[in-house]
């Protein structure tokens, strides 16, 4: 019988819905509301967990376009360069994340221009008191699968903020992947045509160790460790090129009788690799390969740089609950989160 407790599935299934209804709420705000990018120096997104990996996609997707210097922080302070031509996005689904509202408080003491993305909370009331903007999530998610309505009010804010008059264009070309996306994975379509499903059952009982090419590849690769980590409860590992190839890459060999067992390397590729990529993808599968379980590649979808990071990281999203299923694992809660949370709440 699956195990599905909280039907995480179903809220996986949702998410290209889930973006578009975000994509329309944040684009129904007054612009006027928002701050204007003559004013901006820099972007900072704060945020962690499955609200804060929402900074490394804005990150990964922009920096070939933003003007500005882009930040990100998942950490309780935030730098000396913060102030009042700071333009910061504090990110918690739930509103209440311990850290983030520690950075936001410190953003909003210096100045800088504040946008809450939350359900509400002391986010939002910082947002709101220090003058800034609170931009609404939608009740009934767990923060990893509200990923769509975190996304698209950032994206909407830096359009009608000036800084990336093309979001609109993203949004709705990452909504349409999306959508195909969900229909190759969904739990209906059974056998090879199944991709994640199929990845599910090479990775078995290995340890995934998921490699990414450049800014996008990395950060798909870790949302996909992530998902492994919550959803399937199970450790995962992850790098990225071309930095695994100035360190990771001599780790192989001396312990191959052991990680040839255990660990399977994933390759995530796009279309927006630097060419130097490519090759050394083909170099360091060739020097590593023997020390490891397998390689599998999963290759990205979509037209634009936001369509194939997200297409990566809902093949990572759907990989991680067929783990968890096969496994008899419920990938909806997470206690050892509310275990240390509580915890900590009691010190």
């Amino acid at each position: 019988m699956t195990i599905d407790s909280l039907d995480f599935l179903a809220a996986v299934e949702g998410l290209p819905e889930q973006l578009s209804d975000a994509h329309r709420a944040a684009g129904a705000v007054d612009p006027a509301l928002f701050p204007r990018c003559d004013d901006i120096d820099h972007v900072v997104l704060c945020g962690m967990g499955g609200s804060g990996v929402t900074g490394d996609i804005v990150a990964a997707v922009t920096n070939d376009r933003l003007g500005v210097p882009v930040t990100v922080l998942k950490q309780y302070r935030v730098p000396a360069f913060v102030g009042p031509r700071s333009l910061v996005f504090a990110l918690s689904y739930s509103g209440s994340t311990e850290e983030t509202e520690s950075m936001a408080s410190a953003a909003a003491e210096r100045g800088a221009r504040i946008i809450g993305v939350a359900k509400g909370g002391p986010i939002a009331e910082i947002a709101t008191a220090s003058g800034g903007l609170h931009l609404a999530c939608p009740d009934g998610f767990m923060p990893r699968a509200a990923l769509g309505a975190l996304i698209a009010p950032v994206f909407v804010a830096l359009m009608r903020s000036g800084l990336l008059p093309d979001a609109h264009g993203e949004l709705l070309a990452a909504e349409a992947q999306l959508r195909v996306r969900r229909d190759a994975c969904r739990p209906a379509i059974e056998g090879t045509d199944n991709a994640a499903r199929e990845l599910a059952r090479k990775i078995g009982r290995t340890i995934p160790l998921i490699y990414g090419g450049g800014a996008l590849g990395g950060a798909a690769a870790y949302r996909w460790k992530c998902d492994v980590n919550e959803n399937a409860k199970a450790p995962a590992y992850w790098h990225a090129y071309p930095e695994l190839d100035h360190n990771e890459i001599c780790a192989w060999g001396q312990h191959g009788d052991v990680t040839r067992q255990l660990l399977t390397v994933i390759e995530l590729r796009h279309g927006f690799e630097h060419a130097r990529l490519e090759p050394r993808f083909a170099i360091t599968r060739e020097i590593i390969e023997e020390a490891v379980h397998q390689v599998l590649e999963v290759r990205a979808a979509g037209d634009t740089r936001l369509a194939q990071l997200l297409d990566l990281i809902y093949v990572g999203m759907w990989v991680s609950c067929y783990l968890a299923l096969d496994n008899d694992v419920d990938p909806g809660p997470v206690p050892a989160i509310f275990t240390l949370k509580d915890r900590l709440a009691a010190l």
